[in-house]
Order: C-alpha cells, then sequence, then structure tokens
C-alpha cells in the first residue's frame, strides 16, 4: 500500500458532481500520474463539505488548503503550483467578502467557524466507498462496544440519558423511543431509516447518506441489538441515486467484513438490511404512511396509537429514525451520554444540520449547536443577505414551518423556541428571503407544495388546503377581500386542529405565521390591490416615462399583445387593459424607460 505524502480531496456530493466534480478528479489523477506521483498523493471523492455556494471545492492535506469554484481546467495548476512548487492557487482561495483577505484554511472561514460536526463528522473527510477510512474513524467501534460491553438495555439508557431528539421535525426523544420498542414483546422487530426527505430546499439526510454512508449501516445495527431486531430497512427516494449507489456499496463492504449479517464479530448477533424505494410522495416522511409504503400498499397516514414501536411494519415492533438521527448515535456511544450533552440547550442537545438556502451569500450545508440564533446563523455562517439587501424572512421547517422575522433574529434556535415563535424545526430546511419577496407569494408557494404532496385521505387537508391555495391566489390577483383575509385564517385554524397527520396540522403554518407578521402586505394587496414586491403578476403595472422614452418602438415591436402605443421618434405608453404583464418590453428598452408599479 502506498504511503501517500499529500491528499486532494475532491467533494462528491450531487451539487458539485452537476458541476463537473467527475472531470475535475479525473483530471487530477491523470496529471499527478504524469507527473510520476501516483504513490505519493491520492486523489479521492469525499462527501459534502457543506458550502455548496463555493463548489465544486477540492481540499488540498494535510496543509488542509481548500480551494473554491475549482473547474476542471484548474487541475493542472494545483498540482504544477501547489503539489509540486509548494505554492497556493490564489486565485482559486475563498475570499472573504468584507475583508477581501484570502483565507486558505477553511477553518478560519465565517462559515465554518461556529458550526460543530457530529453528525457531518465523516463528511468531506472520507472517501464514503472504503469502509476501512471510515474505521480509521472509530468507525464501527461503537457497534463493537455494545455487543462486546453493553446489554441492549443499557444501550438504550444510554441513548436516553444523552437527550438525543429525533431529527426528523418532531423532536421525540429516541432514547425513549428505543425503549418503548425494546419492552414491547415481539419474536420479529425492525428497524427503520427514514430517508425520504422531500421538503423544498432540504438536503441534509442524502448528504449524509452520499458522504458517510456507514454510520448508518452501524447505527441501525446499534439499534437493532438495543431493541431486539434482527432486520432493518432504509426507505429512501428512488431519485437519490448517488445516495443509493454509495449505501449498496457500504452494505457490501461491511458485509464482506462481517460487520452485517449472521453472527455479527463472532457474537451471535444477526443484523441484515435491506433497501426499499420511495417513489417522491412528501407524506410518506410520516413514519406511518412510510410503513404503509413499504408495505406495497397506498402511502397514507393512519391515527396513533397504535404506534409504529407497538405495532408498524407488517404490524410488528418497528423502530423508526430517521437518518440525521441515526448519524448521532455512534459518537454518542463512543464519547458518552455526558459528553453529548455539553453540547446544545437543556432540553435540545447536540447539534442540528440544516440546508442554508435562499436570497443569502453563504449557501449550504452547516450543523449548529442547539441554542445558536438566527442572527449568527444567517450573518455570521451565511455571510448575510445577497447584493446588500434587507433580510425580511427565513421560513424553517420546510411547508411545515413557519416565516421569521427580524424581530426573531435573537431566538435561540431549538425544538421548543421555534415553537413558541409560530414556526418549527422540522427536518432542517431553512430558506432566507429578502425584502424584494412577497408574503403572500411565500405563502402560496408552500401551500402549491403541500397539496400536491397531499396524500387526500382526510377531507380538511385534502379540500381545505385547496380552498387555503384558492384564497391566496385571489388575493395574489387583486381579487381578495378583508372577508376573504378572515377566512383565510379561520380556515386554516380549522385544517390544524382537524387534520388526520402531521402533514395536515402543519400545513397551514405558512399562511398563519405570514398574516401574523405581514398583516400590513396582505391588506395591500386586498385594498390598494398593490404587491410592493412586485412579485404577484396581475398587481404589476408597466409605464413608461415619458423623458426617456425616445420612441424607437423597439418595445412596441416585442409586444404580443400589442398594448404599446405610439409614433415613431414620440414617446410610447402601454395599455393597461390590454398588458399582460409578460415584461418583455423591459428587456428590450435600452433606455430605462420603462418602470413597474
Amino acid at each position: 500500500m502506498a504511503n501517500y505524502k499529500m491528499h486532494l480531496l475532491v467533494c462528491g456530493g450531487t451539487g458539485c458532481k452537476a458541476s463537473q466534480a467527475d472531470e475535475i478528479l479525473t483530471n487530477l489523477r491523470q496529471i499527478v500520474e504524469d507527473k510520476g506521483l501516483e504513490n505519493e498523493v491520492q486523489v479521492i471523492f469525499t462527501g459534502c463539505f457543506g458550502f455548496c455556494e463555493k463548489g465544486p471545492i477540492v481540499k488540498v492535506l494535510p496543509d488542509n488548503t481548500f480551494y473554491t469554484q475549482v473547474t476542471p481546467d484548474d487541475a493542472r495548476e494545483i498540482v504544477e503550483e501547489h503539489i509540486i512548487k509548494g505554492r497556493k492557487v490564489y486565485r482559486l482561495l475563498y475570499e472573504d467578502p468584507t475583508t477581501k483577505e484570502h483565507i486558505s484554511d477553511s477553518k478560519h472561514m465565517g462559515f465554518y467557524m461556529k458550526q460543530i460536526r457530529v453528525a457531518l463528522r465523516n463528511c468531506g473527510f472520507i472517501d464514503p466507498e472504503n469502509i476501512d477510512e471510515y474505521i480509521a474513524r472509530d468507525g464501527y467501534g461503537a457497534l463493537g462496544k455494545c455487543l462486546t460491553e453493553l446489554d441492549p438495555l443499557k444501550t438504550v439508557e444510554i441513548i436516553k440519558q444523552s437527550g438525543l431528539r429525533g431529527r426528523g421535525g418532531g423532536g421525540f426523544p429516541t432514547g425513549l423511543k428505543w425503549e418503548i420498542t425494546y419492552k414491547v414483546p415481539g419474536e420479529q422487530k425492525y428497524v427503520v431509516c427514514n430517508a425520504d426527505e422531500g421538503d423544498p430546499g432540504a438536503f441534509m439526510d442524502r448528504s449524509i447518506l452520499e458522504g458517510d454512508p456507514h454510520t448508518i449501516i452501524e447505527a441501525m445495527a446499534i439499534c437493532g441489538y438495543a431493541i431486539g431486531a434482527n432486520r432493518g430497512l432504509v426507505y429512501i427516494r428512488a431519485e437519490y441515486p448517488l445516495a443509493i449507489e454509495r449505501l449498496k456499496i457500504a452494505l457490501d463492504q461491511a458485509r464482506e467484513y462481517g460487520l452485517l449479517g449472521k453472527d455479527i464479530l463472532g457474537t451471535g448477533f444477526d443484523f441484515e438490511i435491506e433497501i426499499r424505494y420511495g417513489a417522491g410522495a412528501f407524506v410518506c416522511g410520516e413514519e406511518t404512511a412510510l410503513i404503509h409504503s413499504m408495505e406495497g400498499l397506498r402511502g397514507e397516514p393512519t391515527f396513533k396509537p397504535p404506534f409504529p414501536s407497538v405495532s408498524g411494519y407488517l404490524g410488528k415492533p418497528t423502530c423508526v429514525n430517521n437518518v440525521e438521527t441515526f448519524a448521532n448515535i455512534p459518537v454518542i456511544i463512543n464519547n458518552g451520554a455526558e459528553w453529548f450533552t455539553t453540547i446544545g440547550t437543556e432540553k435540545s442537545r447536540g447539534t442540528k444540520v440544516f440546508a442554508l438556502a435562499g436570497q443569502i451569500n453563504n449557501v449550504g450545508l452547516i450543523e449548529v449547536p442547539m441554542g445558536i440564533t438566527l442572527r449568527e446563523v444567517i450573518y455570521e455562517i451565511g455571510g448575510g443577505i445577497k447584493d446588500g439587501k434587507k433580510f425580511k424572512a427565513i421560513q424553517t421547517g420546510g411547508p411545515s414551518g413557519g416565516c421569521l422575522t427580524e424581530k426573531h433574529l435573537d431566538t435561540p434556535i431549538d425544538f421548543d423556541n421555534l415553537l413558541a415563535v409560530g414556526s418549527m424545526m422540522g427536518s432542517g430546511g431553512m430558506i432566507v428571503m429578502d425584502e424584494d419577496s412577497c408574503a403572500v407569494c411565500m405563502a402560496k408557494f408552500y401551500l402549491d407544495f403541500t397539496v400536491e404532496e397531499s396524500c387526500g385521505k382526510c377531507s380538511p387537508c385534502r379540500i381545505g388546503n385547496k380552498r387555503l391555495y384558492e384564497m391566496l391566489d385571489e388575493i395574489s390577483q387583486g381579487k381578495g377581500t378583508m372577508e376573504t383575509l378572515d377566512k383565510l385564517r379561520n380556515l386554516s385554524k380549522v385544517i390544524k386542529d382537524t387534520s388526520l397527520c402531521g402533514l395536515g396540522q402543519t400545513s397551514p403554518n405558512p399562511v398563519l405565521s405570514t398574516i401574523e407578521n405581514f398583516w400590513d402586505e396582505y391588506v395591500e394587496h386586498v385594498v390598494d390591490k398593490k404587491c410592493h414586491a412586485g412579485q404577484c403578476k396581475e398587481l404589476k403595472q408597466y409605464f413608461i416615462i415619458e423623458e426617456k422614452c425616445v420612441g424607437c418602438t423597439a418595445c412596441a415591436r416585442v409586444c404580443p399583445v400589442n398594448a404599446i402605443v405610439g409614433e415613431k421618434k414620440i414617446p410610447h405608453t402601454i395599455k393597461q387593459d390590454l398588458c399582460i404583464k409578460c415584461g418583455a418590453c423591459v428587456e428590450k428598452c435600452k433606455f430605462n424607460a420603462i418602470i413597474i408599479k
């Protein structure tokens, strides 16, 4: 085996692979080989580094140099300058937007400085397709510890004492769920990993599976040992091919090493895992709907109790946890429950992974300690709002969450605090909006998603959300009234109180939170028939500034409905009753003579 002196780590997450990471890896390997350095320099794919805004990323070890927005053509310069001559390629280093300083070490970047990587500890550090690299970072040590030093009940007790709560959205105590399943008698029990991540803008679980699949396998085996199960199932979306591919490779490697299957580590414990594919239904993120889908039935939730811990897959006791929850298990076993309780808040221990997206400078995957404030996330880790614009709101918890505003920026992020201010943790989506965002459009976007994803089993969700969407559509077109706003609020509350599952019970949150925080904006839409953000197409009005118009007729020639009239070399006008607000005239005008109000 080669004793490598340097390593080139190329981000192999979905985002970077979509931006030519494969070509970067191929070029780096070819140039390293051409230079005769293949026994001294190793080039590998890793999981996601998290800093998606600056991808594709290449990291050089051992000096920890962090190259951003790398292209295949940059490969030669990285090898010849950095590897051979020892000179960093400064144009590829991260440039701090405030100080304009080039930073080579990711540890000194604002994006990473407040992060604590627990669930993501191996993403961006190891080759996810090499079990030896996982083992080198204490991989499968926790499983070995449980099987040889701890009995099942003691294993459950460690997870209970850690205070770990489910990261899938509900925040139910993980140890308690394991304990309940352990106590329910049954010859056959199941461990289920929920990898059906479907929130708009969310990519936390997918990135963990792509970057560190062995940690999920190890955690599921630990759970199986703790609750008395010998079978595990991973329910994953079929549209996550890279995560599926790497998980399959990891499963084969674990079986080959005797870490999965019969008589694991010679202890007599049997555990096997199989993959089940989801077809992309958002509602199947709910555990009972997920179980029905795995059974070959329609993915619909059922009323609880009984809970899956008592009667789940095929009517057997079943423990369901999501990917991020499982990713915390091995490190808790290795480091101890007390260690985990030193991170986070009293009622929300540990860290949380968020997918930070929207109108923010540093888009990416972050892992922060519970209790960090929204202000720290947005302005320190996220680098502030794009183009120097003002912050307007942040949607946490995906379609089930709510919009939080400037008055909430100093709110500590944990399960209870977010619920108290009208939002929720959810699975970890965070979408930031600037001053040009429209609150009505925001709520309408999420309602459109919810209507599309409702399973249709209960009337409040199936019909009620459709009516909510229709009212929001009326408001966005200037057809709503103050009575519409009253109906909107009242119906939202009814849907929350009467829906069958979490999807319906939380679906009105975007509506209620935007009404609460942007009431004046709703009134503007129904009374003044205006959208100051300019996002509601039907409320836009295009005007030609007479002093700027030279009568070139360029705008009139591209107008598809002949709404612009005027003679050559004479200022034109727009007939408002004909204008369809397509914006073609604005794009064509070279004199900035057309404005939108």
